[in-house]
């Protein structure tokens, strides 16, 4: 599908009038607890007026699910037939594909070729992915003694809470939706507010899908409201999210306080990306590690933002980064040649910012960059930044940004390098740069992520899994491997 031109966006970006109700069992509801405005890191607009759900709207939101997973036909739906669903929803994303990610791009900035190219297909894929998926699933008859059966059997574990991020709205969405609609669970659904538009737009094409009223339901809301609320609730058995480490332990403990529901989290990262001088092509190496920090406008949790290099080739490598991002065009997301766009907002912006002066306290150098800029279209926009001489114990190195910010550091052997990549609290991703094929190997054995990329970033498709180690989070997104968490295995033993 061909995207449409800059002018094409920007007349629809004056058509656009999305709605901001929540959607529980089949139907749009104002809610009772208010309302919150939209508004576009783009150019500080209002996009639209957003329900704003307390515990009433989670309870009803629940109360759906509960009712169409105990009572309604989607869990007893033959698995083939669920993946038609999801294949019709796929189909269907497809359809809709301008009018999402013209969404994305509004409600979080995102540069629309992103949004239409990148974070489309992903959803769309997935939905696909696991619809081809949902009747391939087998369960287990193990060896018995003669007089016995032993069957074990996958079961959905009922219902999901799902809290995922502004960053990859809808990708992120999907990876938790899919598998478990496809495992037969019902979901509620609880965006960013930041991004609630284009959930709320994903529900309502999948009830155009045939997907039954209760089984996806989309509450909006703040955090420590909703997002609490959903956490707490008793009749809730799975709570999957993506966000921060520090919102991530408040799950734990709302698990802890309520009925011990399973909570699976893929959390922040601080991932190291390391360059021996035996890459096959540094200048390659230098390109994509300056791509990984600046897509999405760094707005990633497996961003490489640790740029590990080893001294001899230090300079050559920084000074071409540099160059890049000097090269970046920073602008209007809605312009398709645009590679950076906004900040998701102002209170963001003034924390990336915090950490972009303390990089200079604690006597990193900056090397381009560091500025809030565009400041006359009224949006959120931040200049692609570099540091180097970057302490390992300050806060450029150790903290998660979650912004358009690159701190380099220097190695003088492999021990080192690997001891400074695994030298955070953090255990997402990791990206290696060598042609020997022993290193490759062995270095990738002993990084603490969990994914490492080799001559590489951000590869992959759904057929492997994605999540993190230490405080980056337990249990997996993508793959087959995702259905785990939306399952029960049962085991029935018959005397014969």
């Amino acid at each position: 599908m061909t995207a449409p031109t800059h002018d094409a966006w920007l007349q629809r970006a004056k058509a656009f009038q999305p709605s901001g109700a929540h959607l529980i069992d089949g139907a749009e509801e104002a809610g009772g607890g208010g309302e919150f405005t939209a508004i576009s890191p783009r150019d500080g607009r209002k996009l639209a007026s957003v329900a704003d759900g307390g515990e009433a709207e989670v309870n009803a939101a629940v109360a759906a699910a509960r009712r169409a997973f105990d009572h309604g036909p989607w869990p007893r739906t033959a698995p083939a037939d669920r993946g038609r669903t999801l294949i019709r929803m796929a189909e269907l994303l497809d359809a809709h594909r301008a009018e999402l990610a013209l969404t994305v791009s509004l409600e979080m900035g995102k540069p629309i070729t992103d949004a239409h190219d990148i974070e489309l297909r992903a959803v769309i894929n997935t939905f696909r992915w696991y619809g081809q998926l949902a009747d391939k699933l087998t369960d287990e008859s193990p060896h018995t003694p003669h007089d016995a059966l032993a069957l074990v059997t996958r079961e959905p574990a009922g219902v999901v809470g799902a809290v995922v991020p502004w960053n990859f709205p809808l990708t992120l969405a999907g990876w938790k939706v899919a598998p478990a609609l496809a495992a037969g669970c019902t979901v509620v659904l609880k965006p960013s507010e930041n991004s609630p538009l284009s959930a709320l737009l994903l529900g309502r094409i999948a009830l155009e899908a045939g997907l039954p009223p209760g089984v996806l339901n989309v509450v909006n809301g703040t955090g420590p409201v909703a997002g609490r609320a959903l956490g707490l609730h008793p009749d809730v058995d799975v709570l999957a999210f993506t966000g921060s480490t520090a919102v991530g332990r408040h799950f734990l403990h709302y698990a802890a306080d309520s009925n011990l529901k399973r909570v699976w989290l893929e959390l922040g990262g601080k991932s190291p990306n390391i360059i021996l001088p035996d890459a096959p092509d540094l200048e390659k190496a230098a390109a994509t590690a300056a791509w990984g920090i600046f897509f999405n406008q760094g707005e990633m949790c497996t961003a490489p933002s640790r740029l590990l290099v080893h001294a001899s080739v230090a300079e050559q490598v920084t000074e071409a980064v540099v160059a890049r991002a000097r090269a970046l065009r920073v602008g209007d997301p809605l312009d398709p040649a645009t590679e950076m766009g906004a900040l998701v907002g102002e209170s963001h912006l003034a924390r990336v910012l915090d950490h972009v002066r303390a990089g200079g306290d604690d006597g990193a150098r900056i090397r381009t960059g560091g500025a809030r800029t565009l400041t006359d279209t009224g949006g959120v926009y931040l200049e692609p930044t570099v540091f180097d001489h970057v302490a390992p114990d300050s806060r450029l190195a150790r903290e998660e940004i979650f912004g358009p910010v690159l701190s380099v550091l220097t190695f003088d052997d492999l021990d080192e390098a690997v001891a400074l990549a695994n030298a955070t609290e953090y255990g997402l991703a990791a990206g290696l740069w060598t042609s020997d094929l022993s290193t490759a190997h062995q270095v990738s054995r002993a990084l603490k992520a969990g994914t490492v990329w080799v001559n590489c970033y951000e590869e992959g498709d759904l057929t492997v899994p994605f999540g993190g180690m230490k405080q980056s989070g337990n249990g997996r997104d993508k793959s087959a491997h995702a259905l785990d968490k939306y399952m029960e295995l049962k085991t029935t033993w018959i005397q014969l």
